[in-house]
């Protein structure tokens, strides 16, 4: 080990430079003693921008645009290959706290894969030398205590995001397959001295796909402890999107079977699993203990509601401004803010990332890109149970309206839509809804002010609401455009006529008697205006069009 002082004369520059090059992290396997820094023998000396006389470097006046990662979860192509916003300040976030298992609840395309492999990336050992993925990085700059976790556990990372499957046979047989690609990524266990004879054969009957419901649902526990025998530490183990499947079977009539299943597979993961160094999950929802977790009292759970973590998933508004001068769009800033900001994650205003890097990456188009990203089911699913109370609180919100509700993070999902507070609650954490105002109460559920985070939600709700109408017989794709027509031409008998034609299909005699049917016919009407009109409250002029506004 050589001091700071015979590397900057054995490469020629100063001490002070040497002591920074220290600092930053930019010298694998620095030691600090007392004041001093210790450096390896063989050290190369870090590249710091400069040239022989000693000049910096001078920059092009624009630098090269990469392109943006649209779809992208791996994160070492993510982070070399494309526009990389630095997210590894979670790793000292996690790494402060050091919870046993963390779940992450956030809405989809929120960045919870890329951000999974990240950790994956940075935690797991490897035979390459992943440390320079992270060199450049933000976690980099924190100091040795972080640095030291680098490349130092094993780790087991499942995905679900792609179990989407009409029955829990094809789902099972799914999850089987992912189980044997995640063997098959140890493969070293299979030769490995450490290992029991007993532990070997099950670890073959896994690759071969032979292992019947039982004997994969222990899958994990077993896989930590061959992992812990074998590498002499504790894995992490990582399951991403871990409710895909669950939410699949509610909705195609398998969740007795799937939760049956993923009880086990978790408990022996996560509960009293002494082969275990930290855990992670992410999703979308929050599901109740008794459910899925039960018994699991080391689960720390971080949702939209929490400080914690809450720059991490999404874009800040200081990302994506940097983003929109990086791009050179930043005149479209208020545009850009207008339909895909509003998010409240704990105390952070939060852009929709998907859709920003969309919207730049084709031009500066504002439309719904979060939208096609996969089925609204959850919002489906609401405006099928809808009670006159949801659809006058559906009238409200897509006036731009707050609506007071309880907010319950804990997800039934046999009474998901039994109670008004589960509906919500889904709205909000699937990404539907915001939180401008929140109160704690003694039950451990939220009172809050809820409404719609900006345009492009507005739209999907319109998308969907009128959707449901025609699925449900309500409305004609015909009756629609009519009415959709007349308003925008102004023609009065050409909407007199097309009311009366969706009135005299949607209602019956009983339904004329209720006024929370009128609000969901006006809510349906709203729904066909689309961008055309601009929807007030009764107590100003109606509707008006948006033109010259």
């Amino acid at each position: 080990m050589k001091s700071c002082k015979e590397m900057a004369k054995q490469w020629g520059v100063t001490e002070r430079t040497v002591t920074t090059f220290c600092k930053t992290g930019k010298i694998p396997g620095v030691v600090k003693e007392g004041k001093s820094w210790r450096i390896p023998d063989g050290a190369e000396k870090p590249a710091d921008g400069r040239v022989l006389s000693g000049k910096y470097v001078k920059k092009e006046e624009k630098e090269a645009r990469k392109p943006l990662p649209i779809g992208i979860s791996d994160y070492v192509r993510a982070q070399s290959e494309y526009y990389y916003v630095d997210k590894t300040g979670m790793i000292k976030e996690f790494l402060d706290r050091k919870p046993l298992v963390s779940l992450f609840t956030r809405p989809r395309r929120f960045g919870k894969t890329l951000n999974m492999d990240m950790l994956r990336v940075f935690f797991e050992i490897s035979d390459t030398d992943t440390s320079q993925y992270f060199r450049d990085k933000e976690i980099w700059k924190c100091g040795e205590e972080y640095r030291e976790h680098q490349g130092k556990y094993p780790v087991i990372f499942l995905t679900f995001k792609d179990i989407k499957f009409a029955s829990w046979e094809l789902t099972f047989a799914k999850i089987a397959e992912l189980v044997q690609e995640e063997f098959g990524r140890h493969k070293e266990l299979g030769m490995s001295e450490k290992l029991e004879p007993y532990e070997k054969e099950y670890f073959r009957k896994i690759m071969a796909g032979q292992a019947n419901e039982v004997e994969l649902s222990s899958s994990l526990q077993k896989l930590s402890k061959m992992l812990h025998e074998h590498y002499g530490k504790a894995p992490i183990i990582m399951i991403d999107e871990y409710d895909a499947p669950i939410q699949e079977g509610y909705s195609k009539k398998f969740y007795e079977e799937i939760v049956g299943f993923m009880r086990n597979f978790f408990s022996g993961a996560f509960k009293d699993n002494r082969h275990l160094s930290y855990g992670f999950l992410t999703g979308i929802l929050r599901i109740a203990q008794e459910s899925i977790f039960s018994g699991l009292n080391n689960l720390t759970v971080n949702s939209i509601l929490d400080e914690t973590y809450d720059k991490y998933f999404g874009f800040t508004r200081a990302e994506v401004h940097k983003m929109l001068r990086d791009y050179g769009a930043l005149e479209k800033e208020a545009e850009l803010k207008t339909w895909y900001d509003g998010y409240l994650f704990g105390a952070e205003e939060i852009y929709n990332p998907w859709s920003v890097v969309n919207y730049i990456a084709q031009g500066c188009i504002p439309k719904a890109y979060w939208v096609n990203t996969g089925k609204n089911e959850i919002l489906e699913e609401v405006l099928k149970a809808a009670t006159e109370d949801v659809i006058e609180k559906l009238y409200a919100l897509l006036q731009g309206e707050r609506v007071v509700a309880r907010i319950d993070q804990n997800v039934v999902y046999r009474s998901l839509l039994e109670e008004s507070s589960s509906i919500y609650s889904l709205l909000l954490v699937a990404g539907y809804l915001k939180t401008p105002k929140k109160e704690l109460q003694t039950d451990g559920s939220y009172l809050c002010e809820v409404s719609i985070p900006n345009w492009e939600i507005a739209a999907v709700y319109k998308a969907e609401i009128l959707s449901h109408l025609l699925q449900i017989g309500a409305v004609t794709r015909t009756t629609a455009d009519r009415i959709a027509e007349s308003l925008y031409t102004n023609d009065v008998k050409k909407l007199q006529s097309a009311i009366a034609e969706y009135m005299d299909k949607s209602i019956s005699f009983y339904d004329a008697g209720a006024e929370g049917f009128y609000h969901g016919l006006v809510l349906g009407l709203i729904a066909l205006l689309d961008q055309q009109y601009k929807i007030t409250s009764n107590w100003e002029f109606g509707v008006s069009p948006t033109k010259g506004y």
